[in-house]
């Protein structure tokens, strides 16, 4: 059985790992910007869906690296931020006290080992806090499924060829897509019937989601999401991969050729409009990828909203020479650093030489206080 601790360290690794990745992935879309290749959305969304799977897979490569290490084969390789630090300590890089720099040191294990026992109000409350947010959590996703349910179970069928089935809604206004176990649905307004132009974008536009695999992410993302709700960015991570997918989508049906500017740019305009009267029912119901979604936020305080940066962006669309190189060339850069971030966040394994030489500063400096302590004492008397 594993044990409760190992859990609660791998839950606060992959916590560190998000917001160290997201921040990871803010410096490789700086460098796409500064190298011209700001609408390079496809190329943006591969890398960070690759950064998502590079945490995801962290663990096995740690893993893989640690038995190598244990069987003789790359022992000098280490660059666990923890042994780094200490070994530069005992270098005389920095002035402390060995008691006070052992105390910070082992912050992380102290703040384990109290929330594990609720050993304090802080740890009673982190706790209660979690659990909280991962049932509200859950009960709402568990609602908003059986929402998403009703409304694709409510729809009329209309066309299907091979695993992807188009049905009718009269309850939705917004063209949407999603998946059961086996099949894909895109589920087109009834409304939209009597224009062929809008229902021509609509289905193309889902079409391509479906063929960015845009709506299993979509699921994955909205599963983990009660686990990671006190994360900042995993919610910014989230975003981003919903701006971006969006943006590629666009991008990608207007370079097919198929579909004209004029005609998309008024399909979005034209559902947004329909989107502010939508129900309830709609708004909750997830996981699912929409045409277009009316941002209320941004139009209440009157600030860009996410559909004029989807319509600006179409105007200055423009096709990428070498998308290939360019991935490969952030990449490589990118992962690597996940992954090193990912070995340097760990907890620390044996006892190296560097940690008993610390334990033992420690210990004399425990011993010269309590001499201290004593010949004071002596004094007194």
């Amino acid at each position: 059985m594993i044990p409760v601790n190992a859990v609660f360290d791998f839950f606060l690794n992959a916590n560190i790992l998000f917001l160290l990745t997201f921040a990871f992935w803010q410096m490789a879309r700086l460098a796409l910007d500064h190298l011209g290749m700001k609408h390079a959305y496809t190329t943006q969304l591969k890398l960070l869906n690759t950064a998502f799977l590079a945490i995801v897979f962290s663990p096995i490569v740690i893993l893989c690296v640690t038995t190598l290490q244990k069987n003789g084969v790359g022992q000098g390789f280490n660059v666990n931020l923890s042994d780094m630090v200490v070994s530069y300590y005992l270098d005389g890089g920095f002035q402390m006290r060995a008691t006070e720099f052992e105390r910070i040191l082992t912050l992380r294990d102290t703040f384990t080992v109290d929330v594990l026992r609720a050993g304090s109000w802080v740890a009673v409350a982190v706790l209660a806090a979690f659990a909280c947010g991962v049932m509200l959590g859950g009960l709402r996703l568990a609602y908003s499924v059986f929402c998403l349910r009703k409304i694709v179970s409510s729809s009329y069928a209309w066309r299907h060829f091979g695993r992807v089935r188009i049905r009718l809604s009269d309850r939705t206004l917004v063209p949407f897509s999603t998946r059961g176990l086996w099949y894909y649905y895109v589920v087109i307004p009834s409304d939209m019937l009597g224009n062929a132009n809008e229902i021509k974008v609509s289905l193309a536009h889902e079409f391509q989601h479906l063929r960015q695999g845009d709506i299993e992410w979509e699921i994955l993302l909205e599963a983990l999401k009660p686990l990671f709700f006190l994360n900042p960015a995993y919610h910014a991570w989230k975003r981003q991969v919903e701006d971006l997918r969006e943006l590629a989508c666009d991008s990608r049906v207007l370079m097919s050729g198929r579909i004209d500017l004029k005609s998309y740019c008024d399909t979005l305009l034209n559902v947004c409009q329909q989107s502010l009267r939508r129900d309830r029912v709609f708004v909750v119901a997830v996981p699912k990828v929409t045409l277009v979604t009316a941002d209320r936020f941004s139009l209440r305080n009157g600030k860009v909203s996410f559909l004029e940066q989807r319509i600006v962006t179409l105007f200055d669309a423009r096709r990428l020479s070498h998308p290939r190189i360019v991935f490969a060339a952030i990449f490589l850069p990118l992962i690597a650093a996940i992954l090193l971030a990912a070995m340097a966040i760990q907890s620390p394994g044996d006892w190296s030489q560097d940690r008993l030489m610390l334990s033992t500063v420690v210990n004399l400096e425990r011993l010269d206080e309590i001499n201290r302590l004593s010949t004071l004492g002596r004094v007194r008397n």
